[in-house]
């Protein structure tokens, strides 16, 4: 994922010291049952939509902003499925971050997927049951965005996500 200009910003100042940020996650699902994926383009793996919202964005409005950015489509997001904390990452230049990450589930408002920008190596529909592998975090959000709850999932005080 691009690094966002308020991050590199902030890093100026203060290193590869360890970052808290904000995190939204797409599962858009269409009519077909299809969920849609992106290869990233930083680790070469398969997941689902994320990114960072901007400073003052609304987690909603970041997902609709990064689901396009980098695909191309356009989404409604329709209910919040979880919210996790995710794995401490230490990028290739080692910045070290900490994600507390929202995800929503997605109606498509277009169908056509395409790499839209240079986040995402492949982005495109695959069947729920025969998708490509993916980490244990994104597995995770997927399951729980899946499983026809209607309240947000969310680890309870003690039990940990990352």
């Amino acid at each position: 994922m691009a690094t966002p200009s308020f991050i590199t910003d902030i890093r100026v100042h203060i290193g590869h010291t360890p970052l808290w940020l904000p995190g939204v996650s797409a599962v858009v699902q269409n009519a077909a049952g299809e969920i849609l994926l992106g290869r990233r383009a930083d680790t070469g793996r398969w997941s689902l939509i994320s990114g960072i919202p901007e400073p003052g964005e609304e987690p909603a409005a970041a997902i609709v902003r990064e689901v396009f950015e980098e695909t191309g489509v356009r989404v409604e997001p329709e209910r919040i499925t979880s919210v996790t904390v995710g794995p401490v990452v230490t990028y290739p230049n080692g910045d070290v971050c900490q994600y507390l990450n929202v995800t929503f589930a997605c109606r498509p408002l277009t169908a056509s997927a395409t790499v839209n920008d240079d986040e995402s190596l492949e982005v495109g529909w695959f069947p729920v049951d025969d998708h490509p592998p993916l980490d244990e975090v994104a597995t995770l959000r997927l399951e729980r965005a899946l499983a026809g709850d209607t309240a947000a999932w969310f680890a309870s005080p003690g039990e940990t996500t990352s």
